[in-house]
């Protein structure tokens, strides 16, 4: 079987040079490489169709093709709009030429896919352009949708005009709307995501969350990076970083106290400032563990941060006024990780440390490093909204801790119930490594997706 992925915002490359570096450059990214890779080892091949980017600043994106090492994948960057890179709000104008280029591509070949997997509207919308040029069906995975965003960012009547100049939610909502439509299989993590996201007003008529075509599909974990045995080439590295970052920023006193960790681009979304203000609000979680916060590209954000971005600076600046504000200088330390390897190391290390992970996003579509984590032996406490929920509980069974993002006084509680009760930490660290390989890996990722086109294509012969 031949499938084919359409990602036309154009961030990927062998080396995963620019992981987490940008807001393009998320949980997606993660997600269609170990996709691709699972289905590459149940014997299918795979090819993912992204940007060529010909820009100094992006030079990884430059090439026409390249292959994942030790595997059969391929990366095929088409050109299709400027030559520079664009923000993903900036692509739409030029997706029916990126359909255009890959099927020129295969027709180059000789030979069409069998199936296409689209990811994110701009995705959805140019696998339907594709299907118009060839008639080849395919799958839609969102991994987040328009109107979720526009209910978190509360755009109303008065805000919607320059909200759409920022994000281009009448393109994506409307791409959106026509993806559903026509795509033959829609994947989505959870039920929640199923039943909550796709009955959303703005999507009525285009599907319903009963629709047969839906499938519940859980992402998984890439358990050769991700687990509590396997230390890797940065390991030593990032047991020193963390060292070091901890005496930098941490009082004395306080050496030994177990770490309350949070990882993630600084956007107002994942909620920073609402972890700080939980910690500083509850002086009986402050005497029992310390906050880390893990960066990317700054070494001592304490004597300045100028080279983040405006947004990360605006997200910065407000941590900075909460430490200050509440006296939590020494009890707050921050740490640079730049790379999964380097976030694993440092999960196991807080792991073994009696530490645990706060996720408190006001929102988590799936929630990949919850998974991500718990494989590593770290205890999860994470937001109730989305994903998490799904992940953490089943069935009255509890695999972790779930809070309230937008309540900081609830997030206190939960996290000073998560470091007060060592049994219980113990019980849900080994509760939750055994649930992260009985049910969230990528070959099981990849056999869900297999089953569903399998399905699809028995019912509708090539």
């Amino acid at each position: 079987m031949r499938i084919g992925f359409m990602n036309p915002q154009g961030n990927f490359d062998n080396k995963d040079s620019y992981w987490t570096a940008h807001p393009d450059f998320g949980g997606q990214l993660v997600y269609v490489k170990e996709l691709a890779l699972a289905l590459d080892q149940l014997g299918v091949d795979v090819e993912i169709f992204t940007r060529r980017i010909e820009d100094p600043e992006w030079g990884e994106f430059r090439e026409k093709e390249e292959i994942y090492e030790n595997s059969g994948v391929k990366i095929i960057r088409i050109p299709f709009g400027p030559k520079g890179f664009l923000n993903k709000e900036k692509l739409w104008p030029y997706l029916r030429e990126y359909a255009e280029g890959v099927s020129a591509y295969y027709e180059g070949q000789g030979r069409r896919p069998d199936f296409m997997t689209a990811h994110y509207g701009d995705g959805g919308l140019s696998a339907v352009y594709f299907k118009e040029l060839t008639g080849v069906s395919f799958s839609f995975t969102a991994h987040s949708l328009g109107a979720q965003k526009m209910d978190k960012l509360k755009v109303s009547k008065s805000n919607e005009g320059d909200m759409n100049r920022i994000y281009r939610f009448s393109e994506r909502i409307a791409a959106e709307r026509r993806t559903m439509e026509e795509a033959s299989l829609i994947f989505v993590s959870t039920n929640q995501e199923r039943m909550n996201q796709y009955a959303h007003a703005r999507y009525k008529g285009a599907v319903s969350p009963e629709d047969e075509k839906i499938k519940v599909v859980p992402p998984g974990v890439n358990l050769k990076i991700f687990n509590t045995h396997r230390e890797n080439s940065e390991e030593a590295r990032t047991q020193a970083e963390l060292h070091n970052s901890l005496k930098r920023d941490l009082r004395e006193d306080r050496f030994g106290l177990p770490i309350i960790f949070i990882s993630g681009r600084l956007e107002k979304k994942k909620n920073h400032l609402g972890l700080v203000k939980a910690y500083g609000e509850n002086p009986p979680l402050q005497q029992r563990g310390n906050l880390l916060i893990a960066l990317r590209g700054v070494k001592d954000p304490y004597r300045g941060y100028q080279t983040l971005k405006d947004e990360e600076k605006a997200v910065m600046d407000s941590l900075m006024d909460g430490i200050n504000r509440m006296d939590m200088k020494g009890k707050v330390a921050f740490v640079t990780l730049e790379s999964q390897e380097q976030l694993a190391a440092a999960y196991r290390w807080i792991g073994n440390t009696g530490g645990l992970l706060a996720l408190p996003s006001l929102y988590e579509p799936f929630g990949l490093a919850v998974v991500e984590a718990m494989a590593c032996g770290l205890v999860v406490a994470a937001t109730k909204n989305g994903g998490p929920s799904e992940i953490l509980r089943e069935k009255g069974e509890a695999f972790g801790f779930l809070m309230n993002p937008e309540d900081p006084g609830d997030m206190g509680k939960v996290l000073e119930k998560a470091l007060g009760d060592q049994k219980l930490w113990q019980c849900l660290r080994k509760k939750g490594i055994q649930r992260v390989h009985q049910k969230y890996t990528w070959e099981s990722t990849a056999k869900g997706y297999l089953k569903g086109i399998k399905e699809h294509l028995g019912e509708k012969p090539l």
